[in-house]
């Protein structure tokens, strides 16, 4: 793909500042790298903290349910509004309220990442098996206890599932509050070079981006591999 797309470019002619070709993006990449590399580990910071923010809410919330089930309308409610609320109408604001730094970022990519993690974890809580539900009520186990060694257990795909969802979703997030306004990071470094028709650089840090949804997704994966399977525990 990229060889064609290098073809395509020089043999048609195209001008830079529409598509430039694979080479020239790396050029840009290499040329520039520490900055890349600096504006890179911002927004990896800022998205990281945001998923983890996300996560957790998304996960207490969860649990909440599963503990309280007449909860289940009210949190739902607020957690659709704030899914339908567009980002990029409510960046500006927190922007404005939070001033230019990273804390405006963590907010809107947690509230990014925040539904995906509740959904897929309250359907994990509910997806335990109605046979080991039984065995555990003919226990007279306490709601605590089924929620700790059955229903949690059963949960831990679906917690990977948010987190693979959500980690890329984390990134756009941190981008996209970085374009209403920062002093550093890949969405200002795209930004900047789009108001500069500087496609070169856009196209590098778009690259960095994706590269940096990858790994992140592909470290979920990995860690998936090695923990849903103990912890299962043998009952």
């Amino acid at each position: 793909m990229l060889l064609m797309w290098e073809l395509i470019v020089t043999l048609a002619d195209i001008p830079v500042y529409i598509l430039p070709a694979p080479s020239r993006i790396l050029i840009s990449l290499i040329t520039r790298f520490p900055a890349f590399l600096e504006a890179a580990l911002i927004t990896t910071g800022e998205a990281l903290a945001g998923l983890v923010l996300g996560f957790l809410a998304g996960t207490a919330a969860a649990l909440g349910l599963g503990i309280w089930p007449r909860l289940e309308r009210s949190i739902m409610t607020i957690a659709i509004f704030i899914k339908s609320t567009p980002i990029v109408a409510v960046a500006p604001l927190l922007t404005i309220w939070f001033g230019f730094g990273t804390l405006p970022k963590i907010i809107i990519t947690a509230l990014m990442t925040f539904f995906p993690v509740l959904i897929n974890v309250f359907s994990g809580l509910h997806a335990a098996d109605p046979a080991l539900l039984d065995v555990f009520h003919s226990w007279k186990a306490s709601r605590r206890e089924i929620l700790l060694y059955v229903r949690i257990p059963a949960a831990a795909p679906y917690v990977f599932a948010a987190l693979k969802v959500s980690g890329p979703l984390a990134f756009i997030g941190a981008v996209v509050a970085e374009w209403t306004g920062a002093s550093g990071g890949l969405g200002r470094t795209m930004w900047m070079a789009y108001t500069n028709l500087n496609l070169p650089i856009l196209f590098a840090a778009v690259s960095l981006l994706a590269c940096s949804g990858m790994l992140l997704f592909s470290g979920l994966t990995l860690l998936e591999k090695r923990l849903v399977f103990w912890m299962h525990p043998e009952i």
